[in-house]
């Protein structure tokens, strides 16, 4: 399969990746070029600013999730109706595991997929040093990935000067610069940036920075770089990928059908929005029929609903209209018997209550025990493997997921054992049972499609007797 692509990656977190991929896309789509987005990693803000772009929705590759032939299956298959893909890296580009080790960070993804490596380097205070922070990079990276430099936050005068100097002395092309925006700026807090429909006027201020960058960035030497990436063996990923899938429909003992698809009902409103493209698509793809609804806004669960996935978000933000949604929460409660699966921010508001960060504290659902709280600091982060449990009462082997939250609870769970990938860190977490599973950690199906098997098969055993 022949696929442009590249990479837009960075020395560090806070250089400037996603302003740029979200002006690139931008860009690429005023000239007609029908780019497909993708994020490396467990990461759900950054894609709501692709998608914001392109209108379409923005996958996740990631390497520790999916072995190889899986993870370029997910970038062929996402991307084969494109005209190029643009993937966003994820913190450093040599950043992935911890300090031992890069897997599962950009530079892992990159020489995984092949994809050449577009490095944008924060420019502003700098001019000769910047040629050691680039040959670094380039005498560092095992695969010579890196093909291009854009050069951000640089003052329109020294351009020139800087990529003159930059090409002479090293084997690099400098493929343009984009200029300080005081003007639009990607504003974060304790989990990320701020989402798009929170940023007023984000639309106008991609546009102004796709006007500049229209004349800053050279995108026929770009488009170069990204059509020199060699073809990728679809044929084989794609195989590698339906024997995954076949032998996880055989271990659940589950026969999809597609007469009668089993309705899912998915939380989906401003406080459940960490929703990954590649699950739900998964989900249709076993036999699932989705249906969104809000717990901030409706009445009720939709009808027929034979499983319910409440995925994280900020509930935080919406503690108070959440718990004021007392017909909402009713509909929850009594659909006992249902199958569902709760993750960080739908684990926060099926429990008792929640105190957020000024102190407050709310009731919430009730479904399960616990009382979530602030931290004020962040207590899990990262990678981890759930193992030593079940999952809606089978054996679906270990689970590989990952944690990123700032509020705790006082009745986390002791279904699995959480167990770091570096080190010698592990935890007890989860509650689960025949019908349901719900903690902090957040699940990325393609990683073990048992989990999305086992889920449907159990909707099907309750639909005649439990759906709504």
């Amino acid at each position: 399969m022949k696929l442009d692509r590249i990479m837009i990656a960075a020395p560090a977190s806070g250089s400037g990746k996603t302003s740029v991929t979200a002006g690139l896309l931008n860009l690429l789509k005023r000239h007609g070029k029908n780019p497909a987005s993708f994020k490396c990693g467990p990461d759900y803000i950054d894609p709501m600013f692709h998608r914001s772009v392109l209108g379409t929705p923005c996958r996740n590759l990631d390497t520790f999730f999916t072995g190889e032939k899986i993870t370029r299956y997910l970038l062929e298959e996402g991307a084969k109706e494109s005209g190029i893909a643009v993937l966003e890296g994820v913190m450093g580009y040599f950043d992935g595991l911890g300090f031992e080790s890069s897997k599962a960070g950009s530079s892992d993804l990159a020489g995984m997929t092949d994809t050449p490596v577009i490095l944008v380097i924060p420019a502003r205070g700098m001019s000769r040093s910047i040629l050691a922070l680039i040959k670094g990079f380039l005498d560092f990276d095992p695969k010579k990935c890196i093909r291009g430099i854009i050069l951000n936050r640089l003052n329109p005068m020294l351009y020139d000067r800087m990529k003159t100097m930059i090409e002479n002395e090293l084997p690099i092309k400098v493929v343009g610069y984009v200029p300080e925006m005081k003007d639009f700026v990607l504003q974060s807090r304790h989990l990320g940036l701020l989402s798009p429909d929170e940023i007023g006027s984000l639309k106008e201020g991609i546009e102004s920075l796709t006007d500049i960058m229209e004349k800053t960035i050279d995108l026929e030497v770009l488009l170069s770089i990204a059509a020199d990436a060699p073809e990728l063996p679809y044929e084989r990923d794609h195989a590698a990928y339906r024997e995954a899938f076949t032998d996880a429909l055989a271990k659940a003992d589950y026969r999809p059908d597609p007469s009668e698809p089993v309705r899912i009902a998915v939380a989906k409103d401003a406080a459940f929005s960490f929703l990954y493209a590649d699950n739900l698509e998964l989900l249709r793809e076993m036999g699932a029929e989705i249906t969104f609804f809000s717990p901030l806004a409706d009445d009720k669960l939709p009808e027929r609903t034979e499983g319910i996935l409440f995925p994280g978000g900020y509930p935080e933000l919406y503690a108070k209209e959440l718990s004021q949604n007392r017909s909402m929460i009713e509909s929850i409660r009594s659909s006992a018997g249902i199958p569902f699966l709760a993750e960080c921010g739908g684990f926060m508001y099926l429990q008792e209550s929640l105190t957020t960060i000024d102190g407050n504290t709310y009731p919430m659902a009730g479904v399960l025990p616990g009382h979530t709280v602030y931290t004020g600091r962040l207590k899990r982060f990262g990678y981890i493997t759930l193992t030593e449990g079940r999952v809606f009462g089978e054996d679906v082997g270990d689970i590989r997921a990952h944690e990123f939250h700032y509020y705790d609870s006082d009745e986390t769970g002791e279904a699995f054992l959480a167990v770091k990938p570096t080190g010698n860190r592990s935890w007890r977490c989860c509650a689960a049972g025949r019908t349901f599973m719900a903690g902090f950690p957040h699940l990325y199906y393609p990683a073990n499609m048992n989990v999305p098997a086992v889920f449907l098969k159990r909707c099907m055993e309750n639909r005649t007797s439990d759906s709504i």
